[in-house]
């Protein structure tokens, strides 16, 4: 009965070493790539929440900065931050907040700096979208149209679109480019929620250049390209 069962146990064992021998590499290749990638996925997880964690440091010494106004100080936590984490929420969040506190404080160029990197670096589309609006609020104050326009007529978040339009209007509208400004305002109208009390501004804005706003209202030529 012994030997029976020997025999019997070394045909599997026999058999094992045949599958073995036949499907063993694919097997460990498989298993390595996939614990390989469970492993890597852990150390990236890891690392952004390392990378958060640090950011979000950096970003309260820059809120501490500001709420202080002390613009050296800032400055020095800002840079840091851009340099460090600039692809992180916190420094698109910190360069807004840079931003008007040096509008605030009369540094307008450190305030345009700022909304610059914010456009020109922003991971988040939205954050991008928001500080090329102040950015371009800014060129306006300073009335440098040609600098807005470029701005406004570039790739905004879907839900900034139809703001970047009105705005766009009132740019051209200064340059005295009366028919682009009802296009952009055109654009505006019909990209903004009905039920928005904005888009009875923008409404408004027509009416004064002669332009009637209903439901059928087609933007022109200019608006369509």
């Amino acid at each position: 009965m012994a030997t029976h069962l020997d025999l019997e146990e070394q045909e599997q064992l026999d058999q094992f070493k045949h599958f073995w021998n036949q499907w063993g590499t694919p097997i460990t290749t498989v298993l390595v790539v996939v614990l390989g990638g469970f492993a890597a996925w852990n150390g990236w997880q890891l690392w952004q929440q390392r990378q958060a964690t640090q950011a979000a440091a950096l970003a309260d010494a820059v809120t501490v900065a500001v709420q202080s106004q002390d613009q050296g100080r800032v400055a020095l936590a800002f840079e840091e931050l851009k340099k460090e984490y600039g692809a992180t929420v916190q420094a698109s969040q910190a360069a807004l907040q840079v931003a008007k506190a040096a509008q605030d404080a009369g540094k307008t160029d450190a305030a345009k700096a700022a909304l610059q990197w914010a456009a020109d670096h922003a991971e988040d589309a939205g954050y991008r979208s928001t500080a090329k609006l102040r950015l371009a609020a800014l060129h306006i104050q300073a009335q440098e149209l040609d600098a807005a326009a470029a701005l406004l007529q570039g790739d905004f978040a879907p839900e900034f679109k139809a703001l970047a339009q009105d705005r766009l209007g009132d740019v051209l509208q200064l340059q005295g480019k009366t028919q682009e400004a009802i296009a952009a305002y055109q654009q505006a109208w019909h990209q903004l929620d009905e039920r928005l009390e904005y888009r009875a501004l923008v409404a408004y804005k027509l009416n004064a250049l002669g332009i009637a706003t209903t439901a059928t209202t087609a933007p022109t030529t200019e608006s369509a390209s």
